[in-house]
Parts: C-alpha cells; sequence; structure tokens
C-alpha cells in the first residue's frame, strides 16, 4: 500500500513540476518573443449579448455591439490577456443582466 501512495505521490509531483516548467517555457517565449519576433500580443472579433431574465422564467437574448478583444498568442493567460486560441474557440460572450 505505501508503495502505490509513494507511487502515486510521485506521479502527482512530477505532473506538477512539468506544468510548472511548460508556463514558464511560454512565459519566456512570450516575453521574449522566441522564434523570430513573434507578435505577442493579437485581436480576436467578439460579439456580446445580453442575457434579461423575464418575469415569466424566460431569457430574452440581445444582441451587444461587436468589438475587438487584446488577446496573447501563449498557451497560457500572461499580462493580464486571454491566449488567442481560447477567444477564437469563444467569440460570442454572454452578459447576465
Amino acid at each position: 500500500m505505501r508503495k502505490l501512495s509513494r507511487a502515486v505521490g510521485g506521479a502527482v509531483v512530477a505532473m506538477l513540476t512539468l506544468l510548472a516548467l511548460a508556463y514558464v517555457l511560454d512565459y519566456l517565449s512570450l516575453r521574449f518573443r522566441i522564434p523570430n519576433r513573434r507578435p505577442q500580443f493579437g485581436t480576436v472579433h467578439v460579439q456580446p449579448y445580453l442575457a434579461v431574465p423575464q418575469k415569466n422564467g424566460r431569457t430574452e437574448f440581445i444582441l451587444d455591439t461587436p468589438s475587438d478583444q487584446r488577446c496573447v498568442y501563449s498557451l497560457f493567460p500572461h499580462f493580464g490577456e486571454t491566449p488567442c486560441w481560447y477567444l477564437e474557440k469563444h467569440k460570442s460572450k454572454r452578459i447576465n443582466m
């Protein structure tokens, strides 16, 4: 039983170490523009919509004006910005009223 718990603990530590290493390498790649001085930031066209609850229990959806949202070209969020790959998959943004 102790061998199993040690193996599981070692696997968890190894996975957390790999995740931390991936985050640091992603940050360094973005910070120093590796490879070939690539751009750090981009923009994605996002369509927000309002979700307004009504008295009868239904929700009315109202389209808001589309806008460009700034994003970073990285795997993880950095500099307070969302990764561009995530925004490309989530182009509509729901705003609950």
